[in-house]
């Protein structure tokens, strides 16, 4: 009798944990964190990594894409260009730096979201990052 409050407490800290484990993180274009394709008209021209698109597999087609990607995606475009939908386009990347302090701020600012109204995340906070085939803007 006396190891069943430990057994109830162990259920219960077992199915906190669980649903727990079910919270999820949305990070969206024009908010710190985000990763993925962006749309560059009126916002200031973008600082890239690179000077020239970056081209895997084939020849380019369509127009250039500019895209925010997590360090080490830029250097190892090859191993990750299928995560954006991107191999055989044309790809600037854009400054982490310039992304989070001028795109963002602009991003936000054009439709009609405040610092207030975003996600909550400090500009300087870096979690909860996604990646892949974000909207295409």
């Amino acid at each position: 009798m006396k190891a069943l409050p430990f057994i109830l407490a162990a259920i219960s800290l077992a199915a906190s944990a669980a649903a727990s484990a079910e919270v999820g993180v949305s990070v969206t274009v024009g908010e710190p964190g985000f990763y993925g394709r962006i749309d560059i008209g009126g916002v200031p021209q973008p600082r890239l990594i690179y000077p020239e698109p970056v081209i895997v597999r084939g020849a380019p087609a369509g127009a250039p894409l500019y895209l925010h990607v997590p360090p080490g995606h830029a250097k190892h475009w090859s191993q990750h260009c299928s995560e954006y939908g991107a191999c055989g386009q044309r790809v600037y990347f854009v400054d982490d730096d310039w992304y989070e302090k001028v795109y963002v701020p602009s991003y936000q600012k054009q439709h009609g979201r405040g610092a207030s109204q975003g996600n909550g995340h400090d500009p300087e906070h870096k979690s909860g990052h996604g990646h892949g085939n974000g909207p295409k803007h």
